[in-house]
């Protein structure tokens, strides 16, 4: 049985974090020990606990099983930026051996770990890597977000490409609707349902705030599991 799953965005800013936190309470719903990961992340506030990062954050709170932060978001880097430019500014290396033992650590724990990326797919972690190729070492299925937005085809094709190339699977996506006045959005859903060949598992509409709502309605986790 899958025990962990990776939520790739199509890009920056295009709602990994909201369809993680619905994916995560869809699995809640049907009694499942739930664990979100962020294994990286960029532009975190400093406070009297450490850095803390909004979308970990959001992942920690929509967790059915209770972990400390730290557990939750192993590098939490200060400046707003690509991971790598963050890390080399504040003197840190990211090193996989890390993320693994957390995700271990996770599975021990839990019924399924939701584990999000940061950016697009290739997302650099280093001057030499990016986070997909932690992914890889772990053959994580891949759940692919899409932002529903102009570019968004271009953008969701070219990145399931390179998670195919990269010898992973896309086990389903998510349109996520980031912006309420995109036109043709019909006709956008209707081209990615043509071009993506996995299970669309859910349409989120725009949602201004998410954080005291409910979002697992909107989507179905059963193909996931098929």
């Amino acid at each position: 049985m899958i025990d962990a799953f990776f939520i790739a965005g199509t890009d920056t800013d295009v709602g990994k974090t909201v369809a993680s936190k619905a994916i995560l309470n869809a699995l809640a719903n049907k009694g499942l020990k739930t664990i979100g990961y962020k294994p990286v992340a960029a532009g975190s506030d400093k406070t009297e606990l450490g850095f803390r990062n909004s979308d970990a954050l959001f992942l920690q709170n929509a967790s059915t099983v209770d972990v400390a932060y730290d557990d939750v978001n192993p590098y939490a880097l200060e400046l707003p930026a690509s991971p790598h430019i963050a890390a080399k500014a504040e003197g840190i290396e990211i090193e996989y051996s890390v993320l693994s033992d957390k995700l271990a650590q996770h599975k021990q724990q839990s019924d399924i770990v939701l584990v999000e990326g940061a950016g697009g797919w290739r997302v650099p972690v280093s001057d030499a890597d990016c986070l997909s190729t932690w992914v890889q070492q772990e053959k994580l299925p891949v759940v692919l977000v899409v932002g529903i937005k102009l570019g968004c085809l271009s953008h969701a094709m070219l990145t399931l490409d390179a998670i195919k190339a990269d010898g992973l699977n896309v086990v389903g996506w998510v349109a996520n609707r980031v912006n309420p006045g995109t036109e043709h959005y019909a006709e956008i859903i209707e081209m990615l349902e043509q071009k993506i060949d996995a299970p669309k598992i859910g349409e989120i509409p725009y949602v201004p705030s998410v954080k005291r709502k409910e979002l697992g309605k909107y989507i179905n986790v059963e193909p996931l599991f098929a």
